[in-house]
């Protein structure tokens, strides 16, 4: 019997897959790119100035040896150095003429090293911070450890302003009588009848005058003992119309060992211009100064005057801390004088300077005393 096509009969379906007669797609995938890779940077290593050396200059090189890459190519530095740990503006203690916050990028990567000088000159006698990274295209490496160096020290007068280390056997003042230069401390008046004495280049009307003393002692010889005054030119201290006199009084004080002030505001007669502490005020104000300590003095003058006193340099606690309303007159002294201990004028040398003081760190100026100013011989 012939056998035909039914449903008895299985159906066999052949797939076929044609290709190109070429043998492949016509538009094969490209071959993948090699991923970018971004280097791998270690931080340079601070190499010089060693931390904490005292330089004789203000624009010192800072010196780091070179930070390492995985990778060829070129790279550049950045430095930074200022008066603060976080190198930040907003806390920096900034000083007419002088840097005290500098940046500087794209320097070029020495052979083995790299070195960097700023441009303008750093503020003297200061504690700065510095610290480099590495860069490479777009990968920068970590910070270095951050290191120190104290700036040259240094004091300078001008107009406003004026600062007076005395640490290292120089002034920018007059030595006035017998003074000793202590190394590492300051200036030492040897005797009642010396002082220091500058002539500022302006007027301060108003302002600060504060400094670092030691060698005040309780019971000390004398009366109406001064720590700093002021005046108007070179006539009789004690009758000068301008007359700061700020005093640790002696044994011969009323009472002793009393801190006093009087301040004259344009006339040594008129009762008006005059400012001082009252008697309940003076006898309530007696310290025992300690030779050995450090005492940081600080007045302040313009719509009132104040004097504080601090234990142990100009962030210690508080000893004294007293001020009046001064609204009557103006302090214009023309020329203006100031002094570390005082002229001997016509109450005697029981009221001049204090003997064996010793004073460092000194600022003058028509705002308050920068704060990282002096911070190298703090």
């Amino acid at each position: 019997m012939r056998r035909g096509w039914n449903n008895s009969v299985p159906l066999m379906i052949v797939a076929v897959v044609i290709t190109s007669a070429c043998g492949g797609d016509s538009n094969p995938a490209s071959p993948s790119a090699t991923p970018l890779v971004n280097p791998v940077l270690t931080a340079p290593a601070p190499q010089t100035p060693g931390d904490g050396d005292q330089l004789e200059t203000l624009r010192p090189t800072l010196t780091v040896t070179n930070g390492t890459s995985d990778q060829t190519g070129s790279r550049t530095y950045e430095f930074q150095i200022a008066d603060n740990e976080a190198f930040s503006t907003a806390i920096a203690s900034f000083i007419t003429s002088y840097a005290v916050v500098v940046e500087k990028t794209g320097v070029p990567e020495g052979t083995g090293t790299t070195s960097f000088s700023p441009d303008a000159d750093l503020q003297p006698t200061t504690r700065f911070y510095w610290r480099a990274r590495m860069r490479q295209g777009s990968t920068i490496s970590e910070w270095s450890p951050t290191k120190t160096f104290k700036s040259r020290l240094m004091g300078f007068v001008r107009a406003g302003e004026l600062y007076d280390p005395l640490i290292h056997g120089e002034t920018v003042g007059q030595v006035v009588g017998s003074a000793s230069f202590v190394p590492g401390k300051g200036i030492q008046l040897n005797n009642g009848q010396s002082h220091v004495k500058y002539l500022l280049p302006q007027t301060i009307t108003n302002g600060e005058f504060s400094m670092d003393v030691e060698g005040l002692r309780a019971n000390a010889p004398g009366n109406k003992s001064k720590v700093f005054g002021m005046q108007e030119g070179q006539d009789d201290f004690i009758t000068n119309k301008y007359r700061v006199d700020i005093q640790y009084r002696g044994t011969e004080g009323v009472p002793p060992n009393a801190i006093q002030w009087r301040v004259l505001y344009g006339s040594s007669d008129d009762l008006d211009v005059r400012y001082e502490p009252d008697t309940a005020k003076r006898f309530a104000s007696v310290l025992l100064l300690n030779p050995s300590t450090t005492y940081h003095w600080k007045a302040t003058w313009g719509s009132d005057f104040r004097l504080v006193v601090r234990d142990g340099g100009m962030n210690g606690p508080e000893l004294y801390n007293y001020g009046l309303p001064t609204p009557r007159g103006t302090y214009s002294p023309n020329p203006h004088y100031v002094y570390l201990g005082a002229p001997v004028g016509r109450s005697g040398n029981e009221s001049a300077s204090i003997a064996n003081t010793i004073y460092r760190n000194v600022w003058i100026g028509n705002r308050p005393r920068p704060e990282s100013l002096g911070s190298a011989v703090r």
